[in-house]
């Protein structure tokens, strides 16, 4: 997609202007493969301000190939030493700015015996922050390909007494993979019983057992976007207590997705779901921030959490996940990723959000 590239490259054109700089340096591989769609593991971009003619791309030896199928547009050179090999290339009167939350000391000063550089943090981390149409349909296809490996997953009698976590977990992973996840978003959480109190819990070799709380909180990869979903079943018929403990956080998911449009405060998001769960009386056993964003990255900007600053804008994907955890009996999370839109969100993970009893 040379053309989407081309446009965000534009946009951070704009940035450099604004910031009085004539080029950026990236080096960080993810802000990388948003700018140019190269997926490699070694690479370096100098954007200038003056227009993709004056952008240099350069990557070493192994990846001449790969490069040109997935950075047709712009001038490559090739070199093991991608930063310094560009920053050589540099004309002495220009004001460059760089990556410093993503470069060491060592390199710093190795780059800085060949051009004075400006720490410039979070430029492209902003423009990331709200996705193009071209992000959000990767990421509609992530969350697709997780939801219809719950369903087979639950079909098939995966979710039974006497199947471990581990078990779970793998064969959900090899069920995404199938439905044409590159990998999973992160190491899937399965988290049986008194484990499901453990907000991130590890799978262990635990065996389900009826009566138990099961939450699974999984995710998928396409095109290097990550979705990220819980949910959260009963084996066997719930106890009152496990019904309650659902609804309310149900009813305060509900709220915190409702709460999600433009211009409001990421704090607020946060309010509006916390709010219900501090009304029944469990503040204290929702002891994380509400959601995140997610992207090209599991985590990312911004954060919906009571300490959260700033406002959600159209575009932005983000997580929504409030729970109640219950030291030694038992907890629910359930969680959605979502676009915030113009009115109501558009929700990317549609597994049913009822207490689904197996």
């Amino acid at each position: 997609m040379p053309e989407t590239h081309g446009r965000r490259r534009a946009a951070l054109r704009d940035s450099l202007t604004d910031a009085g700089l004539d080029a950026l340096l990236v080096t960080d591989l993810l802000n990388i493969r948003y700018l140019t769609g190269f997926t490699g593991s070694n690479a370096a971009v100098l954007v200038h301000a003056g227009g993709d003619g004056q952008t240099l791309f350069c990557t070493d030896g192994r990846y001449t190939t790969q490069s040109a199928a997935e950075v047709p547009d712009l001038e490559t050179v090739v070199d093991r030493a991608s930063a310094a090999a560009l920053v050589k290339r540099v004309a002495k009167d220009w004001k460059v700015g760089f990556e410093s939350q993503h470069v060491s000391v060592e390199e710093y000063e190795d780059l800085r015996k060949h051009v004075e550089l400006t720490r410039t943090p979070g430029l492209i981390e902003k423009l990331r922050l709200v996705k193009d149409e071209a992000e959000i349909e990767a990421l509609r296809q992530a969350c697709a390909a997780a939801d219809r490996a719950l369903d087979d997953l639950v079909a098939a009698g995966g979710l039974r007494p006497g199947r471990t976590e581990l078990e779970v977990a793998r064969d959900l992973e090899h069920r995404m993979l199938e439905h044409g996840s590159a990998e999973p978003s992160f190491a899937s959480i399965v988290a049986a019983g008194a484990h499901s109190a453990i907000p991130h819990h590890r799978p262990t070799h635990a065996e389900l057992k009826r009566g138990d709380f099961v939450k699974l909180d999984f995710g998928a990869t396409v095109d290097g976007y990550h979705s990220d979903m819980t949910r959260t079943f009963v084996l066997g018929e719930p106890a009152d207590w496990q019904r309650e403990v659902y609804d309310l956080v149900h009813a305060a998911q509900a709220a915190g997705v409702d709460a999600v449009a433009p211009g409001v405060e990421v704090s607020d998001v946060d309010a509006a779901a916390r709010s219900v769960i501090a009304a029944a009386g469990r503040g204290e056993e929702f002891a994380h921030g509400l959601g995140h964003g997610v992207g090209l990255q599991i985590h990312e900007a911004p954060s919906l959490a009571a300490t959260g600053v700033g406002t959600l804008s159209a575009g932005m994907a983000v997580t929504v996940e409030p729970g109640v955890y219950l030291a030694g009996r038992g907890g629910v999370r359930i969680e959605d990723t979502l676009v915030v839109r113009a009115g109501e969100p558009e929700l990317l993970t549609l597994s049913t959000k009822n207490l689904v009893v197996v």
